[in-house]
């Protein structure tokens, strides 16, 4: 038997169905990607303003990784100041204390303490480079390994780093130089330690000589302590100066973020609104193309 339809709105009805389909097709893209926009050509007159947006942001976000990145430099080098500075501190009060009373006992230990603090830390590495050595990084920028070597050895014969000062731009058009060289860090009290080679070990009883030696020591170690923590102040500043940095970099980094959200991102609560919506539409849309299709002729010739 021979089937008889409207062709013309089998045909109407197939392009509702397949408007439908693609309708919810897009809507469960929108879900499974969180966006509405999945190409810059579908935000339309927007496009330019986010194809900016996202470039600036990219842009920040670089920035801020090497800002994050000198911040954590930074803290190291304040670490290994902090600790030349404690070690030379402690030393300068245990001389003072053992030419006030001649109490010597473990002041020799002391010495070789803060020398080796002092020694190591202009010795530290970051991720196997030599921080204090400026572009001198693969060799030890503090050259002598006791504290004897020191005896005659001029203090331009001790130091291998050279002044080249690492920057990095952390925002646009602002770089920061953060680099810390050891003779600039440790010069000043290389003169103290030093005296301390010089006047030899220190016994039970402090000679005339090491006394006189010791009291000049109390000096040079003042004096280096100023330098040193200079240099510290200044790397404090510069912390001061990327954190800032960061901070306002984190703040762009939300505005731009939120700009891009606006036109891009879905509303998700609205898009599970429409999905359930448009499956409706579309089971009632495949209900009545099924009616359609089974219509005959027969029925109505009996």
């Amino acid at each position: 038997m021979t089937r008889i339809a409207t062709v013309p709105l089998q045909q109407v009805m197939s392009n509702a169905i397949q408007r439908a389909q693609a309708k919810l097709a897009t809507s469960q893209q929108n879900l499974a990607t969180t966006k509405k926009a999945n190409t810059f050509a579908d935000l339309g007159s927007e496009s330019v303003r986010n194809l900016s947006a996202h470039s600036m942001l990219a842009r920040q976000s670089a920035e801020t990784t090497v800002a994050k990145r000198v911040q954590t430099t930074l803290s190291l080098y304040d670490a290994q100041l902090t600790g030349i500075d404690t070690s030379s501190e402690n030393l300068r009060q245990s001389i003072l204390t053992a030419l006030g009373n001649g109490q010597t006992s473990g002041l020799q230990s002391t010495i070789d303490g803060a020398f080796e603090q002092y020694r190591n830390a202009l010795n530290s590495t970051e991720g196997g480079v030599a921080m204090f050595g400026g572009s001198q990084t693969d060799t030890p920028p503090f050259k002598p390994k006791a504290l004897s070597d020191l005896v005659g050895l001029p203090q331009s014969d001790a130091f291998a780093n050279d002044s080249v000062v690492a920057s990095a731009r952390i925002a646009d058009g602002v770089d920061v130089p953060y680099g810390v060289g050891a003779s600039t860090a440790g010069g000043g009290l290389y003169t103290a330690f030093q005296s301390l080679a010089q006047a030899g070990p220190i016994g039970a009883t402090l000679t005339a000589a090491q006394k006189t030696a010791l009291t000049t020591v109390v000096d040079q170690l003042q004096s280096g302590l100023g330098s040193l923590r200079a240099v510290n102040a200044e790397n404090g500043r510069r912390t001061t100066q990327v954190e800032s940095m960061i901070n306002s970099g984190d703040q762009r980094k939300t505005l731009l973020t939120g700009v891009i959200g606006a036109n891009e991102d879905a509303d998700l609560g609205q898009v599970a609104t429409d999905i359930s919506q448009q499956k409706t539409i579309l089971e009632a849309s495949y209900s009545v193309f099924s009616q359609l299709a089974g219509l005959s002729l027969v029925q109505y010739l009996k």
